[in-house]
């Protein structure tokens, strides 16, 4: 699973030179707390899409409306920003910086979600969900505001793909063969520029896949054929040698985070502007479940779906080196985290995984905002 710039998972760099100030000058557990955009015919016989208008207004409860009363799928908690949805896959923020789309992993479906208003699907995808398959991430064309394209990786019967989904129309493929198995199916996307789709693909459950040169597991994939119809270069390798899929997230300096889990530790790694990879930036011996991130100038967000944290890691600006360890955010608040993306105000917004197994609670799962600490400086 992930605003339009630049990328939805990089936040502003007023924000984040706030970000960093707040957390050089602290590194302690905090206990209040803050996502990307985009992505040809299917023959796996994927369902037609019945959109929304995503500039709709609202159909039920709004901002300025009555205040509504506690009940089913109500959480009274002023940063959940929407509840009662299936298993999240990716989020990614649109380009009103207000709202954004969440995937569901399970169901197929992409809805968008807002502060105070129910969800909206826009769209839905037929995808193969067992095991840790499904919608797994989304990204918005670089041009979405004029094209309203979407990108997302999904699982189908027979392998994970991208594909790319616009209103109206069955999604195209635009990156087939991935390969597929029970576990390892995980997988990101972000937009290093308007021309190269970043895809971080899972190992499939094959440490020796992720080594393979011939096999498309296990990588950090540049693509630049985008358009289903044609037939452009093959994908380039930038990194190999990855486990569990994490994210991939850019930051403003053109710097490449991507986060992994393998069988001994999760990690945080990094590609400079350069393309040269620096290997491990960060490692957690004790496997927290590395997923969505993040990243601004002098630091990246991670949600963390086992710890049931939000992470956040000082970098320097120059090098991407780690200076201080990992602070961590609304921890075992809002339960398994997922996807994130850091809003235009520096909030981040993540998704919950809460009923991918442990007993999830009654508004689950959620899209929910982590702000800074009060009294903290804040990402503004």
């Amino acid at each position: 699973m992930k605003l339009v710039r630049a990328s939805s998972r990089t936040a502003t760099l007023a924000t984040v030179v706030a970000m960093t100030t707040v957390l050089v000058a602290g590194c302690a557990r905090f206990d209040d707390s803050t996502a990307s955009p985009f992505t040809p015919e299917p023959s796996f016989g994927a369902a037609e899409i019945d959109p929304a208008d995503p500039n709709a207004p609202p159909t039920s409860t709004t901002p300025n409306g009555p205040t509504t009363p506690p009940g089913p799928c109500v959480d009274l908690d002023p940063n959940v920003i929407a509840t009662c949805l299936d298993t999240t896959g990716g989020l990614v923020m649109l380009p009103d910086g207000a709202s954004a789309l969440v995937a569901e992993r399970r169901t197929g479906r992409i809805v968008q979600v807002a502060q105070g208003r129910s969800p909206i699907e826009i769209a839905r995808v037929n995808v193969d969900a067992s095991g840790d398959g499904g919608l797994l991430d989304l990204a918005l064309s670089p041009s979405y505001t004029e094209d309203g394209l979407m990108y997302a990786y999904i699982t189908t019967q027979s392998d994970n793909r991208v594909v790319r989904i616009a209103a109206g129309d069955t999604p195209k493929d635009v990156l087939t063969g991935i390969p597929k198995s029970a576990q390892g199916n995980r997988g990101a996307l972000d937009f290093y520029n308007p021309r190269q789709l970043l895809v971080l693909t899972g190992d499939a459950g094959s440490p020796a896949a992720a080594t393979d040169p011939t096999s498309l597991a296990g990588k950090l994939l540049r693509v630049e054929s985008l358009v289903p119809s044609q037939n452009g270069p093959a994908p380039q390798v930038a990194l190999s040698g990855i486990g569990t899929a994490g994210d991939v997230c850019i930051d403003p300096t053109g710097g490449i985070w991507v986060t992994d889990r393998t069988a001994v530790e999760d990690r945080l790694q990094r590609i400079d502007p350069l393309g040269a990879v620096i290997s491990p930036v960060w490692t957690w011996p004790d496997r927290p479940g590395v997923a969505g991130c993040g990243a601004g100038p002098g630091a990246v967000a991670i949600a963390l779906t086992n710890a049931k944290a939000m992470a956040v890691l000082v970098t320097d600006e120059n090098t991407g080196a780690v200076t201080a360890a990992p602070s961590l955010l609304v921890q075992d608040r809002y339960g398994q985290l997922n996807g994130a993306a850091i809003s235009p105000d520096g909030q981040i917004w993540a998704g919950t995984v809460n009923k991918n197994g442990e007993t999830p609670g009654p508004n689950d799962d959620r899209v929910v905002k982590i702000p800074v600490p009060a009294g903290g400086g804040g990402f503004d």
